[in-house]
């Protein structure tokens, strides 16, 4: 499985783009190329499969203030289920 990572800037903002499989392997090459730099952005429109370790991932740095760029409906839709499966699981 491959991913590809690649930081740019559009506009003012640096964006990292990702492309193919991003799986929890990638998690922390993708955490070294954001480095805690929250006016950052990631975009996943060529993302094609990713698991549950990466929505978790994605999940988390959205709360950390990073932008999700182009996210397929799928993976929106995974983040939110695993946020009201987290709030359940809270509340509990």
């Amino acid at each position: 499985m491959t991913i590809r990572i690649e930081k740019t800037l559009k506009g003012s903002k640096p964006t990292v783009s990702l492309s193919g499989q991003l799986v929890s392997c990638h998690r922390q090459a993708l955490l070294e190329e954001i480095q805690d730099d929250h006016a950052i952005a990631l975009d996943l429109e060529e993302v094609t499969l990713i698991d549950l370790g990466i929505v978790q991932l994605l999940m988390d740095l959205e709360e950390r203030g990073i932008e999700l760029l182009n996210c397929p409906p799928y993976i929106r839709e995974w983040i939110s289920r695993e946020k009201k499966r987290a709030g359940s699981l809270e509340v509990k």
